[in-house]
This record gives structure tokens, C-alpha cells and sequence, in this order.
């Protein structure tokens, strides 16, 4: 059943590659950084220059309203020498009281007034004063005041804003070059820096690209820096490494499995052969045994690829030592006794199955190897912070495993007996088996000191058995 279709959306930079990508960010967040930063610039610049305006307009509108109150009005008010500025005082009706020289003659510059509850008012206006042609800004602020006759009046004080305009045209043309001029040096700078960046990535992708199947030996170039770059390169290597280690295992793997195969499949033609030719030679038991070890040879193969693959069956809480007891009583009698002691506690979380296979192959070691006797102990080791392990050793009494060889024998098809006969030598991976599926069980095995042959496998125990994954 299908999902709910999702609209294509195109991408931001099609086909652009990581260095146009991020100098185009960089750039393109300097862009917005500085736009509003300049708009913010200019709004506190010209916020402050028009309070002040305001506030000198409203100083000399209360000077004259005070004045005025008095009876000390005069028909034409003084402002300072070289500054465009502007008074009037006029009535409720329309009628202009005084005013300042660049106003004479001419009636009421702005109507509206202070409210009743406020102070005073202001208001942003363009007028054009004698004998200045043309309008200019002005911030225009209203004063109620009392005129000489005790009536209302309205006092108006405008302040030139030409100084703020002037301003803000020069702060934009200040700016306006050296905004493109600073992006041009960002989208520069990040250019660069990042071909130098990814200048290793594209080493380490020129050279992932030529290594091959049959060239795993390549590795690819570790810069001297330690950032992101040199640790990608170390774990690529790394990744590499364990890539050609396995491809070689898995190459050995299949010469060696191809080697064992051949010996009994060649017997078995042989037998057959013969008994196309000459019924009453056959030898049936012969047979039966070249077949039983040609099953069990892949078998054995088939679940060292399993444990390759990492497949992990279901595990629940066992007993060690009931488990073996419960293998000893299947297999039966052998070549020699097999002794088993046995301590509680050695409680582990595995799979039934692989762990019966584990005791099963190291008895079958010893039972090749041993004179007169085996025996094995199951135990339970606590360690210091609380969760031990179970142990459980193998001990034959035969000649025991040379030093050397101590690891060598877990290694697939490897057989130390100098015969290698397939009566006496087995097929090389039992041993093999025993240690993956310990290692699969977060346990080890290894080759014990001593005399005679001793095998050692430690698994930890339930409460500390970590989740399978």
C-alpha cells in the first residue's frame, strides 16, 4: 500500500557543489547581517536626531508660551542667527499673535493642537520659510499657553531636520560601496578556505575511487591537521583495513574449504566408480562415513558463515553445568572416561545449541588427543565489581598443544597432527567453531598452561551478559 505522495520540491543550489553551497550561506547571511544592521543604524541615528529636534523645539515653545502669559509678547520672535528654525503663537480663531522673521505675513503654519490632557504635540511637517524657496523638514511642536488678553493660544516651534536627512544621505553613502565591497571579500575568504578545507576530501575521494577488488592495499592520504578531515581519513583506513582482512580471510576461506572438500568428494567418486564397475566391492560403510563427513565438513561451513554474518539466534538463561552433564549423557561412551565436576552459579545467557556445540567440539578435540582420561569443570568466577564470569575448562591427559600453536589451532582448517588423516585429524574447524561462538557469546577461549591439553572458556554470567544486538 502506497503512502501519501510528497511534492517534489527543486533544491536550493542544484547540482552546486559543498564550496558554492557554503560560499553562497556565508555570503548570503553577511548580506542580511549587514542590511540590518544599516537599517538599524539608521533608524537609532535618525531617531535621536529627531528627539532632539523635538526637544529644542519644545524648550523655545514653553520659553514663548511663558512670555506670553505676561503680557511681554512681542510681534516678532527672535530665533538664533544661522539656524532654520520657526515660531508662532496663534489664536483659537486663525489669527496669527507673532511669529519669527522667516514667517512674516503669512498665516497659521500648522493646525492641530495638544490634546487637553497633554502637554504638547508634534507633528513631522514640510514648509517653505522666507526667504529660503522650496520646502524643507521641520519637526513642528504645539504649546498651549494664555495670551495677553487671558484667551488661549496656541504656540508653535519647529526645528529644521535638514541635519538628519543630511545625515542619513551620508551614512548611505558611506555605505552604499563598502557593503558589495565586504560581501566580494566574504564570498572570497570562504572560498578559499573552503577549497583548502576540502581540499583532503578530494584526495581521500581520488583515491577511494581507484581502489578495486583485487587492490585493497591503497590507503588514503591522512592530512596533518587533527580536525574532522584526519579523523574521517584514520577511519576510512581503518575501514579499510578490517575490509582487506576479511577479503583475505574470506579468499583462505574458500581455498581451504575447496582443499578439504576435495579429498572426500574424490573418495566418494572413487567409491562409486568402483561400485558401477564392480557391485560386489562396494564397501557401504565406507562410504556412508565419506558422506557423513562431506555433511558434516558443510555443516561446519555453513555456520562459520552464519557467525561471519553476525546472525545472532535466540539466547535465553542457562546452566552450564546441567548443559553439560546433558551433552556428556548424549554422546555416550568414548575412546576414554570423561569426568565432569561441577559447580552452581555458572548461570550464562546463550543459545542452548551453539554452547552444546562449543563443549561438544573441545570433547571431540580431547577425545583425539587424550591417553586415559578427561575431565571437565564448571565453575562460576566472581570479579570485582559484583558480576563474575562461568568457567568452564577441558583437561585431557595427552600430549597438550606446543606454545607456539597455542593460537594457531583456532584457526580455520588448521591441524597439528602429523598424519592429518581424516580418521585422526578431523576437519580443522572445530576448534575454529568453538572460539567464534564463544566471541559470538561475549566470552573467550583460549589454550590453557599445564600439562596435557587444556582449554579454557569463560563466558560472562547473566547479569552481566550485555543485550545481543
Amino acid at each position: 500500500m502506497r503512502g501519501p505522495a510528497v511534492p517534489w520540491r527543486p533544491p536550493l543550489f542544484p547540482r552546486a557543489s559543498v564550496r558554492v553551497k557554503t560560499t553562497a550561506g556565508a555570503v548570503a547571511v553577511v548580506a542580511v547581517a549587514l542590511l540590518a544592521g544599516s537599517a538599524g543604524l539608521l533608524g537609532v541615528i535618525h531617531h535621536g536626531l529627531v528627539g532632539s529636534a523635538e526637544r529644542t523645539a519644545l524648550a523655545r515653545a514653553e520659553a514663548v508660551g511663558s512670555v506670553t502669559g505676561e503680557g511681554r509678547l512681542v510681534e516678532r520672535l527672535a530665533i538664533p542667527d544661522g539656524e532654520d528654525s520657526l515660531l508662532q503663537v496663534v489664536t483659537d480663531d486663525g489669527r496669527v499673535l507673532a511669529a519669527s522673521e522667516n514667517l512674516a505675513g503669512r498665516g497659521p503654519v500648522a493646525s492641530f493642537a495638544p490634546a487637553p490632557d497633554h502637554r504638547s504635540a508634534a507633528r513631522g511637517l514640510r514648509l517653505a520659510l522666507h526667504p529660503r524657496p522650496g520646502q524643507q523638514p521641520f519637526r513642528v511642536v504645539a504649546v498651549r499657553a494664555t495670551g495677553i488678553d487671558g484667551g488661549p493660544v496656541t504656540v508653535y516651534a519647529g526645528t529644521s531636520l535638514a541635519t538628519a536627512e543630511y545625515t542619513q544621505r551620508l551614512i548611505l553613502t558611506a555605505m552604499a560601496p563598502g557593503i558589495p565591497l565586504l560581501l566580494l571579500l566574504v564570498a572570497a575568504v570562504t572560498w578559499r578556505s573552503t577549497g583548502r578545507a576540502l581540499r583532503p576530501v578530494e584526495a581521500i575521494r581520488a583515491e577511494v575511487a581507484e581502489i578495486t577488488a583485487r587492490d585493497l592495499g591503497r590507503r588514503v592520504p591522512v592530512p596533518a591537521s587533527r580536525d574532522e578531515v584526519a579523523r574521517l581519513s584514520l577511519t576510512m583506513n581503518d575501514t579499510l583495513d578490517r575490509l582487506e582482512e576479511s577479503m583475505d580471510r574470506q579468499r583462505r576461506f574458500v581455498a581451504d574449504a575447496s582443499h578439504e572438500l576435495r579429498n572426500p568428494i574424490a573418495a566418494l567418486r572413487a567409491h562409486v566408480e568402483v561400485g558401477l564397475a564392480h557391485p560386489g566391492l562396494l564397501r557401504g560403510q565406507e562410504l556412508l562415513d565419506d558422506v557423513v563427513r562431506v555433511q558434516q565438513l558443510a555443516d561446519d561451513l555453513l555456520l562459520l558463515a552464519g557467525l561471519d554474518a553476525g546472525r545472532q539466534p535466540e539466547r535465553t538463561a542457562l546452566d552450564l553445568g546441567a548443559l553439560a552433564e546433558l551433552v556428556l549423557a548424549r554422546r555416550g561412551e568414548g575412546r576414554v572416561p570423561v569426568a565432569l565436576e561441577r559447580a552452581p552459579g555458572a548461570v550464562v545467557l546463550g543459545n542452548r545449541g551453539q554452547l552444546a556445540r562449543i563443549l561438544d567440539n573441545l570433547l571431540d578435540n580431547a577425545q583425539r588427543h587424550a591417553r586415559t582420561g578427561i575431565t571437565v569443570s564448571v565453575s562460576a568466577c566472581a570479579a570485582g565489581g559484583g558480576a563474575g564470569s562461568a568457567v568452564v575448562e577441558v583437561h585431557d591427559d595427552g600430549s597438550g598443544v606446543p606454545e607456539a600453536d597455542r593460537e594457531r589451532i583456532f584457526t580455520r582448517f588448521t591441524r597439528l597432527d602429523a598424519s592429518r588423516s581424516r580418521d585422526a585429524g578431523g576437519t580443522g574447524l572445530g576448534l575454529a567453531i568453538a572460539r567464534d561462538l564463544a566471541v559470538a557469546h561475549g566470552g573467550t577461549l583460549g589454550a590453557g598452561t599445564g600439562p596435557g591439553g587444556r582449554f579454557v572458556l569463560r563466558l560472562p554470567v547473566e547479569s552481566a551478559m550485555p543485550a545481543p544486538r
